[in-house]
């Protein structure tokens, strides 16, 4: 079965993602993420529970856009999504940007998030 790879449709599950955290559901974020999702955060390595598990005392996420988009195919049925995320958090005032690489890859019958990594904007460039 071929599979369809448009960014429209990928960029329509990563704001549902983005969405969860803004609405603190724990449920439609772990919908979005694969078994063996891994996340790469200036913070540290979390697996799938991490994130989902920040949900657990509500949203964490004010406001959020989603800018210069870009789709990387990377396989028949992978694709690495590259943004600017820009973002406020919840009982912030001033927003915070990141650039944003999520693959994600067709399993079964859905698109599944499966890695993503996060790069504040504004650090220094490593050659």
């Amino acid at each position: 079965m071929v599979v369809e790879i448009d960014l429209d449709g990928l960029l329509a599950l990563e704001r549902a993602v983005w969405q969860a955290l803004v609405d603190g559901d724990a449920t439609a974020d772990g919908a979005l993420l694969a078994a063996d999702f891994v996340g790469v955060y200036p913070t540290g390595v979390e697996a799938r529970e991490g994130h989902v598990e920040q949900l657990a005392d509500g949203p964490t996420v004010a406001t959020f856009t989603l800018a210069q988009p870009r789709l990387v195919p990377v396989a028949e049925r992978a694709a690495l999504l590259v943004y600017l995320a820009t973002y406020v958090r919840v009982g912030a005032t001033e927003p915070e940007s990141m650039y944003v690489s999520s693959l994600w890859c067709h399993r079964g019958d859905r698109w599944v998030n499966t890695f993503s990594q996060d790069t504040p904007v504004g650090h220094t460039r490593v050659v």
